[in-house]
């Protein structure tokens, strides 16, 4: 029962720990746009949120992947 329990806490803080760049990436835009740093009349504003978001979904990618990896070598 302990095993089981402590192999469903490892999993949830993997999946928490392979999502945390991509709600950083989010919470990212969320506060550049709250302060008044980021605005309608900001220069690539497009092109860089698609940028952030990318870095964000990439690393977080990249993290699941390594755990997922570790997983099948067990």
């Amino acid at each position: 029962m302990l095993k089981a329990l402590k192999t469903k806490a490892r999993n949830a803080l993997r999946l928490a720990a392979a999502f945390a760049p991509w709600i950083f990436s989010m919470y990212l835009l969320y506060w550049l746009e709250y302060g008044g740093i980021w605005t309608t009349e900001t220069p690539h504003r497009g092109k860089t949120l698609v940028a952030i978001l990318l870095c964000g979904m990439t690393l977080s990618f990249l993290i699941y992947s390594f755990f997922a990896k570790q997983t099948t070598k067990r």
